[in-house]
């Protein structure tokens, strides 16, 4: 078998999955629910987050608290302060792709 088979969990409940991990990409899974997020940080790579249901808080630099649907598709610069959260009452799902993979 030449390929790799990863499997994303169904659930609803939070959950930050690393799917792959290796020295080319980092792609994580997410799930939140309302009030659920992640700690503010600055990105430490390129980031490419889709929405793949519920909508997303996220506050990026210094600018207002923007949201974003599902189906979308956001590219954040590496380097950039990122306040990630769920603050509807639907779960928000994401695909998180770091690329270059972050050094260290």
């Amino acid at each position: 078998m030449i390929e790799q088979v990863f499997e994303l969990s169904m659930k609803d409940e939070k959950a930050v999955e690393r799917v792959i991990f290796d020295e080319n990409v980092h792609y994580l899974h997410m799930v939140f629910n309302k009030g659920d997020g992640l700690p503010e940080h600055y990105s430490n790579s390129n980031v490419y987050m889709t929405v793949v249901r519920g909508k997303l808080s996220i506050g990026l630099g210094e600018q207002e608290v923007h949201v974003y649907p599902a189906k979308t598709l956001l590219k954040i610069p590496e380097g950039t302060k990122m306040n990630v959260r769920c603050e509807h009452d639907e779960t928000l799902e994401l695909i998180v792709v770091k690329a270059p993979a972050p050094k260290a």
